[in-house]
């Protein structure tokens, strides 16, 4: 595995908030305590550390009628007033990118903000396998970023299809990483 550099290196960490860590009480303290280690690795690389939440207004008006995967969202009736896992915790310094879509990247400004700091290698995390990360990666490889993802702090109820998206669509277009392989990667 080729290294990093570290100046031109994110750490995406996408909807590790409130409201979804509270749908799945059985494996979030684990999915909590992977990603604090991989996000206090890559702050002593010095590694940029980005944090992506969905979030909407009361009512959802961000959410088109056309969109079937919006309509689930505001039917659930989260992600209004939740906020980032504070277990993991994000410094003053470190953004945080709102989406209203599952991919991070569609109508915010993580594009950019990435271009600023001449970042180029991407180390993506997510829940849930099948939303914003399916999402996120196919977003990020088609702009030509180098990816990892750390497998180990990536969810989705679904296990089987967790397992295949790692297996297929994430190992075409990123190196699929172990937390063990990721902290080497970062150290």
């Amino acid at each position: 595995m080729d290294a990093i550099v570290a100046a031109q290196t994110a750490l995406i960490v996408m909807h590790y908030q409130t409201d979804i860590l509270g749908l799945f009480p059985d494996v979030a303290p684990g999915l909590l305590d992977n990603t604090r280690k991989l996000c206090d690795a890559a702050r002593a690389k010095g590694v940029g550390v980005y944090f992506a939440n969905l979030r909407f207004q009361a009512g959802y008006p961000e959410v088109s009628p056309l969109n079937k995967n919006g309509q689930g969202i505001k039917q659930l009736g989260l992600f209004v007033d939740d906020r980032t896992a504070p277990e993991l915790g994000q410094r003053p310094e470190e953004p945080l990118v709102i989406a209203h879509r599952a991919s991070v990247f569609f109508g915010t400004d993580l594009q950019a903000r990435l271009a600023e700091r001449n970042v180029d290698t991407l180390i993506m995390v997510g829940i849930a396998s099948t939303g914003v990360m399916f999402s996120s990666v196919a977003y990020a490889s088609d702009a030509d970023f180098r990816l990892f993802t750390v497998k180990d702090c990536c969810y989705d109820p679904d296990q089987v299809v967790h397992e295949r998206l790692f297996a297929t669509a994430f190992e075409s277009r990123t190196t699929v990483l172990t937390l063990g392989e990721a902290l080497a990667l970062l150290e």
